[in-house]
């Protein structure tokens, strides 16, 4: 069974095998999680996914996929991107957001990676309400069937370790 921790802290400093982006679809960088990871994690990133979208992705990333890339200057060996879905109080949009989990895992288990750093995916610009996102987050991965051995949910603040806590302390 895969180990869940929660840490608080800054996606960009964790040390990890795999780093999860909160991507957008043109994998070409953006705002949030993504933004600072591209920031940190220097051109490489930007050059991987421009390959990406000169082959395969041309017309982006399709929300609820991920891909791999290098991690460039990030403590890991490869960052995951996936693009989370914009939520919704008018269409049930959760299916997507656990897809985003089960296939970073996927890509993760494609790649030999034991250690996965996730993001709490969508809940920025993205409106995704916290304690909904920790309860799809924590069930995708619990139910993932996969090699990784630790998911790490590295949480930006207080209230979102708080809201990913509680969900995890209802699980166990």
């Amino acid at each position: 069974m895969t180990d869940i921790t929660l840490v608080q802290g800054d996606l960009t400093r964790e040390s990890a095998d795999a780093i999860v982006n909160a991507a957008n679809s043109s994998l070409l960088g953006g705002g949030g999680v993504d933004g600072a990871l591209h920031r940190r994690g220097g051109p490489a990133i930007l050059a991987a996914c421009r390959e990406l979208r000169a082959g395969h992705y041309g017309k982006g990333l399709p929300t609820g996929r991920a891909v791999a890339t290098t991690a460039g200057d990030l403590d890991a060996r490869w960052v995951i991107h996936t693009v989370g879905p914009v939520w919704s109080a008018g269409e049930d949009r959760s299916a997507l957001l656990a897809s985003c989990h089960h296939e970073s895992l996927r890509v993760a288990d494609q790649l030999g990676a034991r250690t996965v750093a996730f993001p709490a995916i969508s809940t920025g610009v993205y409106g995704w309400p916290l304690e909904d996102a920790a309860r799809i987050a924590l069930a995708a991965v619990r139910a993932a069937d996969t090699e990784v051995e630790e998911v790490r949910f590295v949480l930006f603040d207080d209230r979102a370790h708080a809201a990913f806590a509680a969900r995890l302390g209802r699980l166990r």
